[in-house]
């Protein structure tokens, strides 16, 4: 059986303040936590929290990388740079990168294959629109942009898929634990067509308003292996919750 896999997406959150305040309460040294678990704070943050991490089992992502490797990229940071601070995990493709950035597959494509040859561990997102769903296009799409994502990459070891129904992010809407099953169940299936890729030591996670009072039900979906989790990670109390709820 996979072990569980947990990530808090801090998004645009956050102070030096909150930070330790946080990572003091959820990381503690020594600890035995039922998941493997990822903090991905943002960029002028990581290096705290990677230092407040030590010695802990919470391990520390980027919310996003570069396609490139270095030179006159104003603003942009490479992975080898997060590998290089101590960063295990980076989230590739989220649907806000999607939106607010017009982040399309191809250079989805290329920020995993910067980021596997890093020697980073990448969470790459897809979901559908609510007007997607509505359409009865939601396969249609996610399997366009899994396999916009991992074809045609050297080497898939060290990836996750986390499904996130555009729908629900931030909006307290929630696919039903059957849905979301479903959606995983599907997208399980496209995996042993993608070069590469171990289909059983791929996690795959659901994203979307996970909340302590919804994350058992989640969790016990046989294709659902864990959580990106959003607003509720950034209070330790809840996120402590949903982490033990995958035990």
């Amino acid at each position: 059986m996979m072990r569980p896999l947990v990530i808090g997406n801090w998004k645009m959150h956050g102070s030096q303040a909150s930070v330790e305040s946080l990572l003091r309460e959820l990381a503690r040294p020594g600890e035995q936590l039922p998941a493997d678990v990822v903090v991905c704070p943002s960029f002028v943050h990581l290096q705290q929290a990677i230092g407040l991490c030590e010695g802990s089992p919470v391990e520390v992502g980027a919310q996003d990388c570069s396609a490139q490797d270095s030179g006159a990229r104003t603003g942009d940071v490479s992975a080898a740079m997060l590998a290089d601070l101590g960063c295990r995990w980076v989230i590739v493709g989220h649907s806000e990168r999607r939106q607010y950035h017009a982040e399309g597959d191809e250079l989805i494509a290329a920020k995993i294959t910067a980021a596997i040859s890093a020697g980073l561990n990448v969470v790459v997102c897809v979901g559908e629109t609510r007007a997607e769903r509505e359409a009865g296009d939601a396969h249609a799409v996610v399997a366009g942009q899994v396999r916009g994502a991992l074809a045609g990459q050297a080497s898939l070891g060290g990836i996750a898929v986390a499904y996130e129904p555009i729908w629900a992010i931030g909006t307290g809407l929630t696919a039903t634990p059957d849905q979301a099953q479903q959606m995983h169940a599907f997208i399980r299936a496209q995996l042993p067509g993608q070069k590469g890729v171990e289909t059983n030591r791929v996690p795959l996670l659901y994203g979307g308003s996970v909340k302590p009072d919804n994350a058992a039900a989640l969790f016990g979906q046989p294709d659902i292996d864990g959580a990106l989790v959003g607003g509720a990670s950034l209070d330790a109390g809840d996120f402590r919750h949903i982490i033990m709820a995958a035990e």
